[in-house]
């Protein structure tokens, strides 16, 4: 038994050396020797590349200004691993890692006997959240978000009211599979029978894979451009406004504190989402609870601006669609801006095309490295670029410290890449600032 949230949290963590597993059998033997949570669980289930999290957090906003209890389960977290598992925005108390740990612990020595093996680390976290939802802190809603893939993603062991699929790039290609369709095809995994899919995925191959799949299980399915639409999107001092229109009704003038039309996009996914659930699952959401709740979403890292003066904004944009939704928000944003760009980046991804894509945006930029396992190297990165105006600071902390503190008013300060390399830099950032 463990008895600190420190050797609990060391004990999740090294699960990591298992690395990823595909496949559903290890997570369906834990959850039935725990007399099976999820079937205790309302839930809605969103996958995609980008714009997961965020959805997770319009509809999670969404529900809470209807008057909901309402779980979330994502990754990674960004500040506190506790955020993985919330209520209403309020991560896991440590007292609560550390009960959920003690009782998953025992079947992960067990699982590790048989011939499935032992539970890799977001198993672990997936199991953990689905008791804590079920017995420790019960939720009117829950909201999953998919951690890899969908097919064989740990949290597809789900029967959800609805299913989202917001996007679909070229990420975890060594995993997913290395073409828009076959990429597809493993996202499309979270469709179930019977059960509506809503979908923001924009390419013709793509789609082709989700309507295939929808119409083969009879899942209705609801298309971001076809059934509901986002129209007049407008950057404002500081968010983002658009009109909504579906098949149930539509909205003028819906805002949000979340930049970007990518956002606008996003949003409209749990705008649809919320008139599913109020039209075909006695959900009571009225107008107003749709426009407070994606007034009140904020989520960390996703185009935050974290100083007006000097101009300092983080981004997690980790793969290629990520820094092309950043690109075009910032040209769109600070054009005339001097942009001098720090990034950090995980090794596994198609890097030779978001460095690519950052030369031409910035007018100086910086690599660099964090603390993380599967973190590229500066080097590495900086040999990647074909930037004239490029330079590699290891130390990021230090560059930071310079940077900020010799700011020019006409500059901004990027910080982009990793969520991982993010949640280190971000409070690093706001200490800096707090002392200016």
């Amino acid at each position: 038994m463990f008895t600190s949230y420190g050797q609990a949290v060391d004990w999740i963590h090294s699960r990591l050396r298992l690395g990823i597993k595909p496949g559903l059998r290890r997570m369906e033997w834990m959850l039935e020797r725990l007399e099976h949570p999820e079937r205790k669980l309302k839930t809605i289930h969103i996958g995609g590349t980008n714009g997961k999290g965020s959805t997770v957090t319009f509809l999670s906003s969404i529900l809470q200004a209807a008057g909901y209890h309402v779980g979330t389960f994502t990754s990674p977290y960004f500040e506190h691993f506790n955020e993985r598992i919330s209520i209403n925005g309020k991560a896991a108390s440590d007292e609560e890692i550390v009960q959920l740990v003690n009782v998953i612990k025992p079947l992960a020595d067990e699982l590790e006997s048989t011939e499935l093996g032992g539970p890799t680390e977001f198993e672990v976290i997936t199991a953990m959240s689905m008791y804590y939802f079920a017995h420790i802190q019960p939720s009117d809603v829950v909201i999953y978000e998919v951690g890899l893939g969908g097919r064989f993603d740990s949290t597809n062991v789900i029967h959800p009211l609805l299913s989202i699929i917001t996007s679909i790039g070229m990420d975890h290609t060594s995993i997913l599979g290395d073409t828009i369709e076959e990429i597809a095809f493993e996202k499309a995994g979270i469709i179930k029978n019977g059960v509506s899919i809503i979908s923001g995925v924009r390419q013709p191959e793509a789609l082709t894979v989700i309507k295939e799949r929808a119409a083969a299980i009879k899942a209705p399915l609801y298309q971001l451009g076809k059934d509901f639409t986002v129209d007049s999107a407008l950057p404002l001092q500081k968010g983002t406004r658009f009109d909504f229109q579906s098949l149930f009704g539509s909205y003028g003038k819906l805002e949000l504190r979340m930049m970007g039309e990518h956002q606008a996009a996003n949003a409209s996914l749990a705008v649809m989402a919320a008139q599913i659930l109020s039209s075909y699952y006695s959900i009571l959401i009225e107008e107003q609870d749709i426009r407070d709740g994606l007034n009140n979403a904020y989520w960390p890292g996703r185009f935050e601006v974290l100083s007006e003066s000097p101009l300092v904004v983080i981004d997690g944009a980790h793969n290629e669609e990520g820094i092309e939704a950043l690109a075009k928000e910032v040209e769109s944003r600070y054009r005339d801006k001097h942009k001098e760009i720090l990034f950090g980046a995980l090794k596994d991804k198609k890097l030779d095309g978001m460095i690519a894509k950052l030369d031409s945006l910035s007018d100086d930029i910086v690599f660099t490295s964090f603390d993380f396992p599967r973190a590229a190297g500066a080097e590495e990165l900086f040999d990647i670029s074909q930037s004239l105006n490029k330079r590699v600071e290891e130390d990021w902390k230090s560059f930071l410290e310079q940077a900020i503190t010799n700011r020019n008013q006409k500059d901004l300060l990027l910080i982009t890449g990793s969520l991982y390399f993010l949640s280190e830099a971000k409070p690093f950032i706001k200490e800096l600032l707090d002392k200016k």
